[in-house]
């Protein structure tokens, strides 16, 4: 059975590292900030009773589509190569 790249990526320990450049980039580019000014307006908006959930749902969409290109494309092109360098080792052994 062949295995999803995701799976190829936990077992190769590879998807921390990956998760932390994206934290990184999101960090570096503003990202982070600019989803917390949408949760404070959403907030203000809708009263402090907002539960967690209805807060994710409002501001998931928003929040991916503000995600910038470039760090999409980064990241893309890491995990390329990650499963590249694993499908290597595999045909090596």
């Amino acid at each position: 059975m062949k295995t999803s790249p995701h799976q190829t990526l936990v077992k190769a320990g590879d998807r921390d590292g990956l998760k932390e450049l994206l934290r990184r980039r999101l960090v570096e580019c503003g990202w982070r900030d600019e989803v917390k000014l949408i949760c404070k307006e959403i907030i203000k908006e809708n009263g402090q009773d907002i539960t967690y959930d209805a807060l994710l749902a409002m501001v998931t969409s928003r929040a991916r589509s503000r995600v910038p290109d470039v760090v999409k494309k980064e990241l893309l092109q890491k995990i390329k190569n990650q499963l590249l360098a694993q499908e290597e080792k595999l045909k090596l052994t």
